[in-house]
């Protein structure tokens, strides 16, 4: 009769600590995804300021055409696909086309 008082554990207790880091990697990962997002809207290079920030590509555009680099035609082309890439939030989060 062998016991573990002879022979030890055995190779599965190399799975223990494979096991604990797994569930500490998924604990950290869903904590990433909800509690430790404080907030933050979308990620990206613009992501402090918002979608309305004074960077944002709609922004970008919009001081483009203000200054007349762009005329009507083009801005409204690229404002569509800016609007498809990135979409426009309202100020609330709740999205929206204004």
């Amino acid at each position: 009769m062998n016991t573990l008082a002879y022979d030890g554990p055995g190779p599965w207790i190399l799975f223990v600590p494979l096991f604990w880091a797994a569930v500490v990697f998924g604990v950290v990962t869903a904590l990433r995804r909800t509690v430790w997002r404080g907030g933050r809207g979308p990620r990206g290079p613009w992501a402090a300021r918002g979608s309305y920030g004074e960077n944002s590509p709609i922004a970008i555009l919009g001081r483009r055409f203000a200054t007349g680099e762009i005329d009507e035609d083009e801005y409204w082309r690229r404002l569509s696909v800016l609007d498809e890439q990135f979409g426009r939030t309202a100020p609330d989060g709740k999205g929206g086309a204004g």
